[in-house]
Order: structure tokens, then sequence, then C-alpha cells
């Protein structure tokens, strides 16, 4: 075990420049320590930092916000967001922002390294692996399915780069063959060929979900303590499809699958949508020592939970990637007594990754002696 952690690859961010972002008209941060602590008031700015470094990966960021409004109010309506990154003794410098629209173009995402362009956000996988855990994931247990398909597709995309681009592709498409369904569409080429297009990426997505429940379920029970103050989580992907996935090789999952379809025309032309697939799985979760509904447990059993689920991705993420995954944790630490914070600091430590995370009250804190203490009023940081 100590050899396999000597190899992961442990990237950390020692500056961070933000222009014309949230409500940092410039911002230039220095750090050097494995663990950030931003404390300051609610509204300071906390969040936005750890939204500028959510951005640093495939996606939309912690907030699933567009870019426009992450550009500063009553600034230019562009902004930047910069960080160079210290990999053991490399220094690479990530970038990404938005440009201002023109005469010949909208506003667009720009994505650099090493001030060279790259195609997309995806490229970043290469240097820097991020999880994350915000106030709005609270809910998880007890929300809608699309709220766990979304978590789930960041677990998935934190190990494959290219996964939210298939999911995207996937929504494309069902998008398409509802449209034709709606259209009455009596041509079935068409059909046909649009429901090959959808088994195909559906069958990919459903695979990817599945391969990261099943790494995921089987790092847990491995490592699963049963003394944690964060009990640990049975985890499985339910639904129609995903249930076949796996257990045939991808063409036969394929082809089953697009008979589903055909047979069901009717049916999701009636409902004005397509009912089986990806798009209808849903993560079920069970709090493991107790062997109960995840959605039935108490309030502070959930946040325990999640924080448990949150921590075994971020292990599993070092373990197929070789990189120590950042971790940013907004407001987690104050719903925590004493003891469980020090558990999860330890463990935040054990992962190996940088740790930023925010927090109202300093004194959540205190006991990090090996922290960087950063204290955050509108628009500025300072070092406590």
């Amino acid at each position: 075990m100590e050899n396999e952690l000597a190899q992961i690859r442990r990237p950390a961010i020692r500056r961070l420049m933000l222009a014309d972002f949230r409500s940092y008209v410039e911002l230039d941060l220095t750090v050097e320590t494995q663990l950030v602590a931003l404390t300051g008031d609610n509204g300071a700015g906390k969040t936005n930092v750890l939204e500028a470094l959510s951005l640093l990966t495939a996606g939309r960021g912690l907030r699933r916000a567009d870019l426009s409004d992450m550009a500063r109010e009553d600034g230019p309506g562009s902004f930047a967001v910069s960080a160079m990154l210290w990999d053991d003794g490399v220094e690479t410098q990530l970038g990404v922002g938005l440009d201002l629209p023109s005469a010949d173009a909208p506003a667009a995402r720009r994505v650099r390294i090493d001030r060279a362009p790259v195609s997309s956000a995806r490229a970043f996988a290469e240097h820097l692996r991020l999880v994350w855990l915000t106030p709005a994931m609270d809910g998880l247990f007890v929300g809608t399915p699309g709220d766990r398909r979304r978590f789930l597709d960041r677990l998935v995309l934190a190990v494959d780069a290219d996964h939210g681009a298939r999911v995207n592709a996937l929504e494309k498409s069902l998008r398409n063959r509802n449209r034709l369904l709606e259209d009455g569409s009596r041509d079935h080429v068409w059909l046909d060929a649009a429901e090959r297009e959808l088994a195909e990426l559906a069958v990919a997505v459903a695979a990817a979900r599945q391969e990261t429940v099943s790494r995921l379920r089987a790092l847990i029970q491995r490592e699963r303590n049963e003394d944690s103050p964060f009990p640990w989580a049975e985890v499985t992907l339910l639904g129609e499809l995903e249930t076949i996935v796996g257990d045939l090789p991808a063409l036969e999952v394929e082809d089953r699958y697009r008979q589903i379809l055909r047979d069901n025309r009717g049916r999701d032309a009636a409902a004005g949508r397509t009912l089986i697939g990806p798009q209808s799985a849903d993560l079920y979760v069970k709090h493991g020592p107790k062997g109960a509904d995840a959605s039935r447990s108490s309030t502070g059993e959930q946040k325990a939970l999640l924080v448990g689920l949150v921590l075994a991705h971020a292990r599993l993420v070092a373990a197929m990637s070789g990189i120590a995954p950042m971790v940013l944790l907004d407001e987690v630490a104050a719903h925590f007594d004493p003891l469980r914070r020090a558990a999860l600091f330890s463990d935040l430590r054990h992962i190996g990754g940088q740790v930023w995370m925010t927090g109202a009250d300093p004194a959540a804190f205190a006991e990090l002696d090996d922290a960087a203490l950063l204290h955050v009023t509108p628009g500025r940081i300072d070092v406590r």
C-alpha cells in the first residue's frame, strides 16, 4: 500500500489569479500548504474562490452556472482564472476564462495550458483532478433522481474526462428521438437511425456509470471502518438498462436496448419522452452500518454519510488516475463537533491532495497548525 501511495502524484496550486471573476476585480493569491482554509462573513466571496478552482476541470463548475453569470457585476463582461500548478518539481499554468463578444463571434470560453489554447477543459485532467462538496448537495439522498444522476456523473467525470461529452451527446440524441416521436414520424428509417445512435450513446454512458459505482462499492467494502465517524455507504445503480450493462457484450446490450426503444415508441410518444434509459437511472444509497435507506436517516447521519462517500470517491480518483485529487469543501467543518472535524482533517491529509475549505467561523479550523488560514473580505483575501 505504501508503494502504491508513493506512485500517486500530488499536484497543488501555489498561485491563484482572478480577474473580474464574481466579487473579485483582481486577486493574486500565493499558498504553500496542502490545507487551505478560507474564513469570513457570509457573502464575503469564499465560495467564489472554490467556484473558480472548480472551473479547472471539465463541466460547469460547482454552482453549474453559466459563464456569463461568473463575470463580475459592473465589470467588462469577461473574466479570467489562472492557476500555477506545482507537481513534483514541474510547474504548469492552467487558465480558463470568458472572452468578450465581438462583431464576428459571441462570448466564448477560452481554455489554456501554459498559455497555449487547448480544445476544452478535458485537457486539464492530465494535470489535475477535482472533487467537491457543497451545502447544495446536503439534500442528495432525499432529492430527485435527477439530482443523484448529476452527482453520479460528477463522480464519473473525475475519473473519466470524456464522460461529460458523452452525457451531452446522449441528451442531444434523446431530444432528437423525442422530436421525431412528437412529430408523429412514420419514417421508420429515420427513427431506426436515431435509435441506433441513441443506443450506442446510452450504453456507453450506462457502462461508465456502472463501472464507477462498482469500483466505488468495492473500494468502500475493502476500506470500510466501522469505527469511523463517517459511516460507509452501500451504493447501487438502479435502472432497466443498467441491470444488463456489464453482464453482456456492449453490442448485444445495444441490440437489446434498440429493441426496447422500438417496442416502446407508442408509449414514449404518449409520454412525450423516452421512458427507459440512462436518463431514468438512479443512484441508490444505503447507510451501511445500519443497513437502512439513506433517505430515512437523520439529517446529521445523511451529512456524515455524504462526507464519507465523497472521501471514498476521492480515494477512488487517486487509485484510478494516479493523481490525488484536489478537494473543495464549502462550509463543511461547521456542521461537525471537534472529534468529527479532527477525523475529517485526518482523512483529508491521508488522501494526499490539496484541500480548500471555507467556513464563516475561524474556530472550526483552530486546530489546524499545518494549514494556510486566510481571511476573506469582499474582493480581498489576507493571511490571518
